[in-house]
Protein backbone atom coordinates (compact mmCIF):
# COMPACT_ATOMS: atom_id res chain seq x y z
CA UNK A 1 0.00 0.00 0.00
CA UNK A 2 1.58 3.50 -0.78
CA UNK A 3 1.88 6.30 2.15
CA UNK A 4 0.59 8.73 0.16
CA UNK A 5 -2.75 10.18 2.78
CA UNK A 6 -4.96 12.18 0.78
CA UNK A 7 -6.60 14.63 3.25
CA UNK A 8 -9.46 16.77 2.22
CA UNK A 9 -9.87 20.20 3.72
CA UNK A 10 -12.87 21.75 2.56
CA UNK A 11 -14.09 25.24 3.21
CA UNK A 12 -17.19 26.01 1.22
CA UNK A 13 -16.53 25.37 -2.25
CA UNK A 14 -12.74 25.22 -2.15
CA UNK A 15 -11.04 21.99 -1.52
CA UNK A 16 -7.39 22.01 -0.62
CA UNK A 17 -5.49 18.73 -1.21
CA UNK A 18 -2.49 17.63 0.66
CA UNK A 19 0.05 14.73 0.55
CA UNK A 20 2.72 13.59 2.56
CA UNK A 21 5.94 14.11 1.22
CA UNK A 22 9.65 13.69 1.98
CA UNK A 23 11.49 17.01 3.35
CA UNK A 24 15.00 17.58 3.32
CA UNK A 25 15.79 15.68 6.72
CA UNK A 26 14.49 12.49 5.29
CA UNK A 27 11.08 13.17 7.07
CA UNK A 28 7.45 12.55 5.51
CA UNK A 29 5.66 16.39 6.24
CA UNK A 30 2.17 17.51 5.29
CA UNK A 31 2.61 19.66 2.24
CA UNK A 32 -0.29 21.19 0.26
CA UNK A 33 -1.25 19.97 -3.31
CA UNK A 34 -1.34 22.84 -6.18
CA UNK A 35 -3.20 22.83 -8.59
CA UNK A 36 0.26 23.27 -10.95
CA UNK A 37 1.48 20.01 -9.17
CA UNK A 38 -2.30 17.82 -10.67
CA UNK A 39 -1.37 19.85 -14.51
CA UNK A 40 2.33 19.23 -14.75
CA UNK A 41 1.10 15.43 -13.10
CA UNK A 42 -1.20 14.97 -16.36
CA UNK A 43 1.19 16.63 -18.59
CA UNK A 44 4.29 14.39 -17.77
CA UNK A 45 1.87 11.09 -17.57
CA UNK A 46 4.16 8.56 -19.69
CA UNK A 47 7.80 9.58 -17.73
CA UNK A 48 6.03 9.71 -14.10
CA UNK A 49 4.39 6.64 -14.87
CA UNK A 50 7.84 5.18 -16.03
CA UNK A 51 9.36 6.55 -13.13
CA UNK A 52 7.00 5.44 -10.64
CA UNK A 53 6.75 1.71 -12.58
CA UNK A 54 10.51 1.52 -11.78
CA UNK A 55 10.56 1.76 -7.98
CA UNK A 56 10.66 6.31 -7.67
CA UNK A 57 8.48 7.23 -4.21
CA UNK A 58 5.80 9.14 -4.95
CA UNK A 59 6.73 10.74 -1.87
CA UNK A 60 9.75 12.31 -3.51
CA UNK A 61 8.06 15.39 -4.77
CA UNK A 62 4.43 16.46 -5.38
CA UNK A 63 4.38 16.30 -8.83
CA UNK A 64 4.78 12.31 -8.27
CA UNK A 65 2.42 12.11 -5.54
CA UNK A 66 -0.16 13.99 -7.85
CA UNK A 67 0.68 11.07 -10.47
CA UNK A 68 0.56 8.77 -7.99
CA UNK A 69 -2.74 9.57 -6.45
CA UNK A 70 -4.47 9.46 -9.89
CA UNK A 71 -3.00 5.90 -10.40
CA UNK A 72 -4.38 5.00 -7.09
CA UNK A 73 -7.90 5.72 -7.58
CA UNK A 74 -10.33 3.82 -7.69
CA UNK A 75 -11.98 4.96 -10.67
CA UNK A 76 -8.72 5.30 -12.28
CA UNK A 77 -7.86 1.36 -11.32
CA UNK A 78 -11.58 0.37 -12.60
CA UNK A 79 -10.98 1.98 -16.07
CA UNK A 80 -7.20 0.06 -16.06
CA UNK A 81 -8.86 -3.27 -15.20
CA UNK A 82 -11.85 -2.84 -17.85
CA UNK A 83 -8.86 -2.20 -20.65
CA UNK A 84 -7.07 -5.68 -19.44
CA UNK A 85 -10.43 -7.37 -19.48
CA UNK A 86 -11.23 -6.25 -23.03
CA UNK A 87 -8.12 -7.19 -24.25
CA UNK A 88 -8.87 -10.70 -22.88
CA UNK A 89 -12.04 -10.69 -24.52
CA UNK A 90 -10.34 -9.45 -27.61
CA UNK A 91 -7.82 -12.36 -27.89
CA UNK A 92 -10.62 -14.93 -28.07
CA UNK A 93 -12.80 -13.06 -30.59
CA UNK A 94 -12.20 -13.25 -34.14
CA UNK A 95 -9.66 -11.32 -35.86
CA UNK A 96 -12.04 -8.69 -36.81
CA UNK A 97 -11.79 -5.08 -37.00
CA UNK A 98 -13.79 -2.91 -34.94
CA UNK A 99 -17.32 -1.69 -37.40
CA UNK A 100 -17.77 2.25 -37.46
CA UNK A 101 -21.48 3.06 -37.46
CA UNK A 102 -22.62 3.53 -41.44
CA UNK A 103 -23.67 6.84 -40.22
CA UNK A 104 -20.19 7.81 -38.89
CA UNK A 105 -18.57 6.69 -42.32
CA UNK A 106 -20.74 8.47 -44.48
CA UNK A 107 -20.04 11.60 -42.15
CA UNK A 108 -16.05 11.17 -43.53
CA UNK A 109 -15.12 10.12 -39.73
CA UNK A 110 -12.10 8.08 -39.90
CA UNK A 111 -11.43 4.81 -39.00
CA UNK A 112 -10.33 3.85 -34.94
CA UNK A 113 -6.91 2.44 -34.99
CA UNK A 114 -6.92 -1.13 -34.48
CA UNK A 115 -3.76 -2.65 -32.99
CA UNK A 116 -3.20 -6.19 -33.43
CA UNK A 117 -3.36 -8.19 -30.40
CA UNK A 118 -0.42 -11.31 -29.77
CA UNK A 119 -3.53 -13.69 -29.26
CA UNK A 120 -1.46 -16.78 -28.78
CA UNK A 121 0.62 -14.83 -25.43
CA UNK A 122 -2.51 -13.20 -23.94
CA UNK A 123 -4.43 -16.56 -23.96
CA UNK A 124 -1.10 -18.29 -22.40
CA UNK A 125 -1.50 -15.51 -19.77
CA UNK A 126 -5.43 -15.41 -19.54
CA UNK A 127 -5.58 -16.22 -15.48
CA UNK A 128 -3.04 -14.18 -14.36
CA UNK A 129 -4.18 -10.60 -17.00
CA UNK A 130 -7.48 -11.44 -15.16
CA UNK A 131 -6.20 -12.06 -11.53
CA UNK A 132 -4.79 -8.12 -11.96
CA UNK A 133 -7.55 -6.73 -13.15
CA UNK A 134 -9.17 -8.59 -10.38
CA UNK A 135 -6.80 -6.75 -7.81
CA UNK A 136 -7.05 -3.38 -9.97
CA UNK A 137 -10.77 -3.58 -9.79
CA UNK A 138 -10.93 -5.04 -5.84
CA UNK A 139 -12.01 -2.27 -3.09
CA UNK A 140 -8.36 -2.59 -1.24
CA UNK A 141 -5.92 0.21 -2.04
CA UNK A 142 -2.72 -0.55 -4.19
CA UNK A 143 0.54 0.72 -4.54
CA UNK A 144 1.06 3.12 -7.32
CA UNK A 145 4.29 1.21 -8.86
CA UNK A 146 1.71 -1.54 -9.56
CA UNK A 147 -0.82 0.47 -11.35
CA UNK A 148 2.33 2.49 -13.30
CA UNK A 149 3.44 -1.08 -14.35
CA UNK A 150 -0.04 -2.50 -16.06
CA UNK A 151 -0.97 0.64 -17.33
CA UNK A 152 2.70 0.56 -19.44
CA UNK A 153 2.35 -2.89 -19.87
CA UNK A 154 -1.13 -1.61 -22.04
CA UNK A 155 -0.05 1.14 -23.34
CA UNK A 156 2.97 -0.24 -24.81
CA UNK A 157 2.54 -0.37 -28.57
CA UNK A 158 5.91 -2.17 -29.24
CA UNK A 159 5.60 -4.59 -26.06
CA UNK A 160 4.71 -8.26 -25.78
CA UNK A 161 0.95 -7.59 -26.21
CA UNK A 162 0.60 -6.24 -29.17
CA UNK A 163 4.47 -7.54 -30.88
CA UNK A 164 5.86 -10.41 -32.16
CA UNK A 165 9.49 -9.33 -31.67
CA UNK A 166 9.25 -7.81 -28.57
CA UNK A 167 12.13 -8.73 -26.49
CA UNK A 168 10.21 -8.51 -22.98
CA UNK A 169 8.42 -11.49 -21.49
CA UNK A 170 5.08 -11.17 -21.18
CA UNK A 171 4.62 -13.48 -17.82
CA UNK A 172 7.63 -11.71 -16.03
CA UNK A 173 6.00 -8.88 -16.82
CA UNK A 174 2.82 -9.85 -15.04
CA UNK A 175 4.57 -11.50 -12.10
CA UNK A 176 6.59 -8.23 -11.44
CA UNK A 177 3.03 -6.14 -12.05
CA UNK A 178 1.06 -8.87 -9.17
CA UNK A 179 4.06 -8.23 -6.88
CA UNK A 180 3.80 -4.71 -6.78
CA UNK A 181 0.43 -4.98 -6.42
CA UNK A 182 0.45 -7.05 -3.46
CA UNK A 183 2.72 -5.19 -1.59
Amino acid sequence: MTSIIDLLVTTGKWQMMHILLDDDRGRLTVQRLRPWHRLLARCLAPRLDRRLADGARPEENAVLAARAMVLTSVSYRRALAGSLRRTLAASVSPHTRPRLMAASRSAGVARQPYVPLRRDRIAESASELDGLAGCLAGPRPVPAQGVAMVSQMLADGGGPLYRAGARDDLNAIIERAAQALTR
